[in-house]
């Protein structure tokens, strides 16, 4: 036994070495035939012996049983989107946001913004445990198993970490195909007689999102690590974006080694102009560069708003453009009335993909385009979704145009329509306009909010249209014979979808909140408002004046929702809710009491009992909260053991430092 055990561990520490040199170096030690007869060797050896098997070993690369589907895998740390900026005036104009609230000049690192799909790896002791996609930011999908099976992505870390990696960490990245593998794939997809992808970034996305991961083995996924995540401590010994990138190297993830170090906005300004000329040179996609603060303590002192870091942004390249004909004008009704003008048009290829449509945006906007139906538009791809219009190529307008009409009442239900006078969009105020209504419910069901599995957007107008729901709380009330004689709508699908529905009544009131689509409340409001009024009753109880007394709650907010407790149809709606189960009593994880609001803990060490991320949330449960970096403001420190120098730093500022027990006095006390 301690032969095998010792030839397997040899052939698994001999295969890691030559996957690295041969996916991330791209310096091969061994040939092609050398390298199969080693794996080979070690699944022989692994298929006598089972019990040695380890998730680890290179073996697991090659996928395991189809998935029935994906689980969810909440961040612990939230994997926000960056704001995105076009011209250098808007890039300036961060640079002044950043040294207002900095206080000081900043350094920044800029690194080319790969055209892929963002995930989150998960490792414990230095092996690779979990993996998830975006997904909202908050909740991604667990695509372990896919990930597994990415050559340049390490399930065992060969070298030695830093102590405040050893634990666990996460290595975050984007996932992506070179513009090479991706022709070649599409290549022999055509030669097989199958459909070719469209353009690389979508299908890195489709190929994640396969439950069968010996599919996904056998495509050239690569990856590119961009940041660490842990516990503060992190910034003890990595005090900066540049040395992040530094300690992935080392640790043999591969990085993009485009990245520079910019001491003021003109050198972003002559990075981005470089790569803006020359991107169509790398052997992948990139749609710009990410600008980054270099300082970790400076990131922790800008923070972040709802979506996005406030010490970061993506400067994107000039878009690709396309001219087509405006066949049509077509307007959509938003959940909240709201109508978005909408390009149809004459299909035409962009960006790797057959678009058919543009947004207008709303009424002002088409003013100012001054286009007209039979016009030619140039449309461009610039982080948009649904790709927008740019301007009319007059010189090609032909005597056939027509004017495109405003209209004055809802396309939908034939309300008139109504436009605020602080407002762009022209709005149809009738609240059950089944545009709306539909709107609604499927903002209700959305992942991010109830996530009603089963429940998309044609299922909700199935149901709408069958007289079954007409607001989010009949859905609560929806039987499996009523489910089941819809079309397309087999026995095993009512089952699923029911499941669905009753497994979200065990969703936090947070979530539940958001799924309502209070006006001006969104993911992050949501959370704040729960943490103080866990329920129905304590929410629809509060006034203005106790709920601006919230931090982040300002006026607005706490008008709109007094306004949407005390509407009748909102109200009819939110006691269908009650008798249903939903909103009577918040979850425990926001009915804590806000005993240590205005308190802020900095954490450094290693605990006995608690992980840091358990901390973190005791703290933040409670109303307080927990910074990374030590200052006058302070509140306590709680040290552990093999403390790093915030402790020095709080011995010097003389901030409080307590241990584990005095910690867990702290949250007793507040319990009693």
């Amino acid at each position: 036994m301690t032969d095998i055990l010792i030839e397997i561990e040899e052939l698994r520490r001999a295969i890691r070495e030559h996957d690295y040199y041969y996916y991330v170096l791209d310096q091969p030690l061994i040939s092609d035939a050398e390298y199969d007869r080693l794996m080979r060797r070690l699944q022989d050896l692994e298929a006598q012996r089972p019990d040695l098997m380890t998730p680890d070993s290179p073996t697991q690369r090659v996928g395991g049983a189809p998935l029935a589907g994906f689980m969810q895998v909440a961040h612990r740390v939230p994997m926000m989107s960056l704001s995105n900026c076009y011209t250098f005036e808007e890039l300036r104009e961060f640079d002044r946001r950043v040294r207002e609230l900095l206080g000081r000049e900043p350094e920044y690192i800029c690194e080319l913004k790969i055209d892929g799909v963002a995930v989150s790896l998960r490792y414990e002791n230095g092996v690779f445990v979990q993996g998830a996609t975006r997904g909202d930011g908050m909740v991604g999908d667990d695509i372990t198993a896919n990930l597994r099976t990415i050559r340049t992505l390490f399930l065992n870390i060969p070298t030695a970490m830093p102590s405040a990696l050893i634990d666990e960490f996460e290595v975050r990245g984007e996932v992506y195909y070179t513009r090479a593998d991706f022709e070649r794939m599409n290549t022999e997809r055509i030669d097989k007689g199958l459909k070719p992808f469209m353009n690389p970034r979508n299908a890195a996305a489709g190929t994640l999102k396969l439950l069968d991961s010996r599919e996904v083995s056998q495509r050239p996924l690569c990856f590119f690590a961009y940041t660490i995540v842990t516990g503060s401590r992190i910034i003890d010994e990595i005090p900066n974006q540049a040395t992040v990138l530094e300690r992935l190297k080392r640790l043999g993830f591969p990085v993009n080694p485009t990245f520079i170090l910019c001491s003021n906005i003109e050198a972003v300004e002559d990075y981005w102009r470089y790569w803006e000329e020359h991107h169509n040179e790398l052997p992948f996609d990139a749609d710009g560069i990410v600008v980054k603060l270099n300082d970790l303590h400076g990131q922790d002192t800008l923070g972040a708003t709802a979506k996005s870091p406030r010490w970061a942004i993506a400067f994107k390249f000039v878009a690709e453009g396309s001219i087509t004909r405006l066949n049509a004008v077509t307007w959509q009704v938003g959940r909240t009335g709201a109508l978005t003008p909408v390009a149809e048009l004459e299909p035409v290829l962009l960006a790797g993909t057959i678009v058919k449509r543009a947004t207008l945006h709303n009424s002002d906007e088409l003013a100012r385009l001054g286009a007209m139906v039979g016009d030619y538009i140039e449309i461009e791809k610039a982080g948009e979704i649904i790709p927008k219009a740019l301007r009319v190529v007059t010189e090609q307008r032909t005597n056939d145009v027509t004017p495109i009409e405003i209209p004055i009442v809802c396309p939908v239900c034939g309300w008139r329509l109504v436009r605020d006078a602080e407002e762009v969009a022209l709005r149809c105020p009738n609240w059950r306009c089944p545009a709306r209504v539909v709107g609604r419910i499927t903002h209700f069901a959305a992942r991010g909010a109830m996530d009603i599995e089963g429940l998309g957007d044609k299922t909700v107008e199935m149901l709408y249209n069958a007289g079954l729901i007409a607001d989010a709380g009949d859905i609560y009330y929806l039987t499996a014979e009523q489910v089941g004689a819809l079309p397309r709508q087999a026995e095993t699908s009512a089952d699923n979808l029911l499941r669905g529905i009753a497994q979200s009544k065990n969703r936090p009131f947070d979530r539940l909140l958001f799924g309502l689509g209070i006006r001006h409340i969104g993911r992050n409001v949501a959370r704040i408002l729960a943490q103080n009024h866990p329920n129905f009753d304590a929410l629809t109880a509060a006034t203005e004046a106790e709920l601006t007394q919230i931090p982040d709650i300002g006026p607005t907010i706490a008008a709109s929702i007094v306004a949407f407790f005390k509407d009748d149809n909102e109200i009819r709606v939110i006691e269908k809710l009650r008798r249903a189960g939903l909103g009577q009593s918040g979850k425990s994880s926001v009915q804590m009491p806000q005993n240590l609001a205005g308190k802020t803990f900095v954490l450094t060490g290693t605990l006995e009992r608690w992980t840091r991320e358990q901390v973190e949330e005791a703290i933040r449960l409670r109303g307080g909260k927990a910074s990374s970096s030590v200052s006058k403001k302070t509140g306590y420190v709680v040290a552990g053991r093999d403390a790093g120098s915030k402790l020095d730093k709080a011995n010097q500022l003389g901030v409080k430092v307590i241990g584990e027990e005095e910690f867990e006095d702290i949250l007793d006390a507040l319990n009693t």
